[in-house]
């Protein structure tokens, strides 16, 4: 069997018609097939690749560690650097508050582990979301997520779980003392980039503060840069109680956490002790890849570029006939009118070797977020695609 029919055979797949682009290679913001067809890959793997594909100091970094040792107990035990100095670059682009790190594998981990600490921690049960909101694909997060069209094949789900409506300020009243956590993006990225709105913002965090529930922030997808500062919250002049970050975090290897302070987060080491484990959780390599993106997203000038190369993309696109578009740094989403529309667009970006994708929650719109690393001139080649692809739609 070839691979393509070992991947149609034998790979689990979550949809009829999978792409089946194969890949053999990829750098900077580009995939290759084994055939040498080239894709610029403008979702950057749903925000993975915020510093391009295989970025040189992230693969030597990588090749260094996994020199060294790879895998060793983790949750807290054992002393070793890619894990402390993880935490100490941390240190520098957080809040004090934000001082305290669980590291895991997935974002999805860092939504349980957030929400196991918030009941730990506040002693109650409630835990309260967006409706169509995406903070992972397992049984709590699925819980958390608010839209039936992806729950009820599930059900039974995880108890105590309540919905309201993003930037809906008459909403926040249904935070009471019965609430031990609101988990929020502060843009809602799966319903087509919706933003969130800073007095809501503000309102929400009083009334969090208010009640005595924790304020947590989903920062797993516009975090490391992707709305033009290190972590969207920035924009808003509010702190979460907990902050999940990932995706882009580890620079392509598979690296989140969710992060709190100290006197939060210790109650998950005693009534019981081992509150949560996780056995990859800090692994050395990916802390080490971790670190290494860190670096890179904090020299000079990087995150600054993230506006002004949004801000560029957007009225190219614009110029060339796409007037709905909402935007944060380089995340994009390109209105198209009907799923129909949509769907045949992203079909014809792919066969022009163009990677774009829609959302979870709005398949009317088109997802753009290339690595932040890309060029002027790679989003006028971009560009000139997408003027051929427009010309025989």
């Amino acid at each position: 069997m070839n691979p393509r029919q070992l991947f149609l055979s034998h790979i689990a797949q979550t949809t009829p018609n999978p792409l089946g682009i194969e890949v053999e290679r990829a750098e900077g913001v580009y995939l290759y097939g084994p055939d040498g067809k080239e894709y610029m890959d403008m979702i950057s793997g749903i925000s993975v690749s915020n510093v391009g594909h295989c970025h040189p100091q992230i693969v030597q970094a990588i090749q260094e560690q996994s020199a060294k040792f790879m895998h060793l107990m983790v949750y807290g035990e054992y002393v070793y650097s890619p894990q402390t100095k993880l935490a100490e670059a941390l240190l520098e682009v957080l809040p004090p508050s934000l001082d305290n790190f669980y590291f895991t594998n997935s974002g999805t981990e860092a939504t349980e582990g957030a929400f196991k600490l918030a009941k730990r921690y506040t002693g109650r049960a409630e835990i309260i979301s967006c409706f169509q909101s995406y903070h992972g694909s397992t049984a709590g997060a699925l819980s958390a997520m608010g839209d039936e069209t992806y729950q009820t094949a599930f059900r039974p789900l995880v108890p105590g779980h309540s919905h309201i409506r993003f930037n809906e300020v008459e909403d926040i009243a249904k935070i009471t003392e019965h609430t031990a956590a609101v988990i929020i993006e502060l843009i809602s990225a799966e319903k087509g980039v919706i933003i969130g709105d800073y007095n809501y913002f503000q309102l929400l965090r009083k009334r969090c503060t208010e009640v005595g529930c924790l304020l947590i922030f989903d920062e797993i997808q516009t975090g490391c840069g992707r709305t033009g500062t290190m972590f969207a919250f920035e924009q808003y002049d509010v702190i979460p109680d907990i902050l999940l970050i990932g995706k882009g975090f580890g620079g392509g290897m598979p690296i989140a956490a969710f992060i709190a302070s100290h006197s939060v987060m210790k109650t998950l080491s005693f009534d019981p002790i081992l509150g949560h484990i996780s056995t990859y959780g800090g692994n050395a390599v990916c802390c080490a890849a971790a670190l290494a993106c860190l670096r890179v997203l904090k020299e000079k000038g990087f995150i600054l570029e993230v506006e002004s190369k949004g801000l560029y993309l957007h009225q190219a696109m614009e110029r060339i006939g796409f007037s709905k578009i909402r935007r944060k740094g380089l995340l994009l989403a390109v209105d198209l009118d009907s799923q129909e529309k949509n769907f045949k667009l992203i079909d014809q970006c792919i066969q022009n070797g163009i990677i774009t994708d829609w959302f979870l929650f709005n398949t009317q719109s088109m997802r753009i977020c290339p690595p932040l690393t890309i060029s002027y001139e790679e989003i006028d080649k971009f560009i000139r695609k997408m003027e051929e692809v427009k010309l025989n739609f």
